[in-house]
């Protein structure tokens, strides 16, 4: 683990570790450094024998915005090799996170978009407040959800992921939770109670018995994410990244103007 760590603060008090996005400044929006920094803290966390949970949360008012702008002005230019590297360092952790050994629980305070709610999918755990809003955007972008795409359909489901890949909509915490990818909605003022409750409720149990229900879960689960399914997925992402619409898609974000794609909205007679 990175001894130096500027994305994140990781604490721990006995068995139970917290790991905390740490640019507020940015809306805990991630880039190369914070997806470098995540994936050695829960490879590190995976090695730990006497760990018994991990709380995944963020400092500021939003939980994270997805992608850095910054990091994507810099990957704007970026050669199909360079977008599937890129790509597969994302892939990797969030296969990382989603094999941490022990319960990870997210506290989610805030907005959670893009890459953000591939982050939430990967926990076993999510307890928002209620005043949250979630959003799959990248399409906005004339980009795809590729490498989060596993664990948001393993999350909400194939039915639900087609409606929210393609409107890149904006809901609520509470539909996150009729979707199931959130398990608890609560107020603010209870968010960090109700995660500690949850946490307790996993202490309470047998450290082996429930890494052994984990384990269970993704052993029983749904099919697979093989290193095959995050390598198709790193593809696609570059794939589109590379292409015109993808490079338009971005470069109208990031100068704030509309995408080509977009349609004049009709002027009432």
């Amino acid at each position: 683990m990175s001894p130096t760590m500027k994305q994140l603060q990781l604490t721990r008090e006995g068995a139970v570790a917290t790991v905390r996005l740490n640019r507020p400044e940015v809306r805990n929006a991630f880039h190369a450094d914070t997806i470098t920094e995540l994936t050695e803290v829960f490879a590190a966390l995976s090695q730990d024998d006497g760990l018994r949970a991990v709380v995944l949360a963020s400092t500021g008012t939003a939980f994270c915005a997805g992608a850095d702008l910054n990091w994507m002005r810099q990957t704007a230019d970026y050669s199909w090799v360079d977008n599937h590297r890129d790509a597969s360092r994302l892939a990797n952790m969030l296969w990382t996170l989603q094999r941490c050994p022990v319960p990870v629980i997210a506290e989610v305070q805030g907005d959670c978009y893009g890459g953000g709610v591939g982050l939430v999918s990967c926990c076993d755990v999510v307890v928002a407040a209620d005043t949250a809003q979630f959003c799959l955007s990248e399409a906005r972008l004339g980009l795809i959800p590729a490498t989060i795409s596993p664990y948001v359909i393993h999350a909400i489901g194939e039915r639900a992921a087609r409606r929210y890949f393609v409107t890149a909509e904006r809901f609520s915490a509470e539909r996150a939770q009729q979707l199931g990818l959130v398990h608890e909605v609560v107020t603010a003022d209870a968010l960090a109670t109700t995660v500690q409750g949850v946490v307790d409720q996993v202490l309470r149990n047998g450290p082996l018995a429930v890494r052994a229900c984990k384990q269970l879960v993704r052993d029983i689960g749904q099919t697979p994410i093989t290193h095959e399914l995050r390598d198709v997925t790193a593809r696609r992402i570059a794939d589109i990244r590379a292409s015109d619409e993808g490079k338009a898609g971005i470069g109208a974000f990031l100068s704030r103007n509309t995408p080509p794609w977009v349609m004049p909205t009709p002027q009432a007679d």
